[in-house]
């Protein structure tokens, strides 16, 4: 892994990390909930996230109110970096999505796709089959 810190004995993306706590600039002697480093690793190996989800949701978490808006901020970056690597954007996503619906029992940012309109009209175009 590049760009990495160990953390007690396993390496963490710094690049994630940052993104998790909300800084570009991250300080590295501070130490880190354990909500996060955890949020770290399935953020970045998504598939180890179903052997995690009773680890999560018995955890006590801190601050919940910052943990929630650190799923947000992988949520938002992964949304930008879509067309990036989609798979692993998309997987990203899915790992916070699921997260905050395990944890808040609601997911607050949800994708929503905008209709098509490319006719330039601004109107909705359907087929007439339902009308």
């Amino acid at each position: 892994m590049t760009n990495c810190v160990n953390i007690k004995g396993k390496d963490y993306s710094l690049e994630t990390l940052r993104l998790i706590v909300g800084t570009q600039n991250l300080d590295l002697t501070n130490s880190f909930a354990e909500e996060y480093l955890l949020l770290c690793e399935v953020v970045d190996n998504p598939f180890i996230l179903p052997f995690f989800l009773e680890k999560f949701y018995t955890m006590d978490i801190k601050d919940p109110e910052n943990f929630r808006l650190a799923l947000w901020r992988v949520q938002v970056d992964s949304d930008l970096r879509l067309g990036e690597d989609i798979s692993k954007h998309q997987q990203r996503s899915y790992v916070t999505r699921t997260l905050e619906k395990l944890l808040f029992s609601e997911v607050l940012l949800e994708v929503v796709t905008e209709p098509d309109t490319s006719d330039g009209s601004g109107f909705l175009l359907t087929s007439g089959e339902d009308t």
